[in-house]
């Protein structure tokens, strides 16, 4: 009866490996859905569509992307969360909705490292603070002089309390002994209407989203939050060349998946989405938008969110900032 009994234990689990394989390769049976937290146009939503293009048009697969914007990119990092975990919903998730928003928001629905699987980096970008063009201030230190001459009466904006954007203005006038009002906009493009109009004096975002209006000179760059210059804006310093030695804010770009997804289903996107970013067509595209494509395990992803929700969370609460 023993040797039945290992028989048929033995057999249940061939069963089941053969059943898990056949999954596997049979993936994906329908379209994949790929959720951008933000609207149409903006630097996620344009590396997103880019790399849904290449990983489609090389594997055959059908990627259908979808734009879920507000509240910060939480309400469409909650939906994907909140999926199936089969592998056909993905998000792309950046720094403020994986990292700093755990901490900004009391209330938020969904824990980035308990309900969702990591799934691989996808690309990462520095963040340029802008003026209009015919704006006054010249160049970084005409605005450290001018803040230091009236504090609080420049103003800058940024896409909402807590981003990256808002949360590097934070170390740099607490580097430089300046102090900025900010005006937070719930999306990109009212705040670059704004400042091209005036209505602003800077702007700080990331540098797909603001790189097509420097070029066609509605914008004037001031500098760069990495540590070194982007190849895309080889003439603008960063801010650690202007006197702030070791300052660096860049904020990155990854696709996830709701927890519980196979992890031979989770491989298979990591590998498919890398073997993408490593090709010259897709690494050209993103440094035309001012990204770098970037590649990783799922693992190592899932180390950066932990860490970086460890570091801006810190500097999320010596800012103060909070959103209800």
């Amino acid at each position: 009866m023993k040797l039945i009994a290992r028989v048929l234990s033995g057999l249940a689990l061939a069963l089941a490996l053969a059943s898990g394989l056949c999954l596997a390769q049979a993936y994906p049976a329908k379209p994949i859905r790929l959720i951008v937290p933000f609207p149409p146009g903006g630097g996620t939503d344009v590396l997103a569509r880019e790399a849904a293009v290449k990983v489609a048009a090389d594997t055959g697969w059908n990627i259908v992307t979808e734009n879920r914007p507000g509240s910060g990119g939480n309400i469409g990092v909650d939906a994907a969360a909140k999926s199936e975990p089969d592998g056909y919903t993905l998000v792309l998730g950046q720094t403020s909705n994986l990292a700093i928003n755990p901490t900004l928001y009391p209330r938020l629905p969904y824990d980035p490292e308990k309900d969702l699987t990591a799934i691989g980096l996808v690309a990462d970008a520095p963040l340029v603070l802008v003026v209009p063009a015919n704006s006054r201030l010249k160049t970084f230190d005409d605005m450290i002089a001018e803040a230091k001459a009236h504090p609080g009466a420049l103003n800058f904006a940024s896409s909402g309390n807590g981003t990256v954007a808002h949360l590097a203005a934070v170390q740099l006038q607490n580097a430089a002994g300046i102090k900025l009002t900010h005006i937070p906009y719930k999306g990109a493009a009212q705040a670059a209407n704004d400042l091209i109009g005036g209505q602003i004096d800077m702007y700080l975002s990331s540098v797909p989203t603001l790189i097509g209006h420097v070029r066609n000179g509605k914008m004037r760059a001031l500098a760069v939050t990495s540590a070194e210059r982007a190849p895309d804006l080889p003439d603008v310093p960063t801010i650690g060349e202007r006197g702030y030695p070791g300052f660096e804010a860049v904020t990155w770009f990854g696709l996830a998946a709701p927890a519980g997804v196979p992890k031979d289903i989770v491989q298979r996107l990591n590998a498919e989405f890398n073997k993408a970013l490593e090709t010259p067509d897709l690494a050209a595209k993103y440094r035309e938008q001012g990204a770098r494509a970037l590649t990783s395990t799922p693992a190592q992803f899932a180390q950066l969110i932990h860490d970086d929700r460890i570091r801006w969370g810190k500097i999320v609460k010596d800012s103060g900032a909070h959103v209800e």
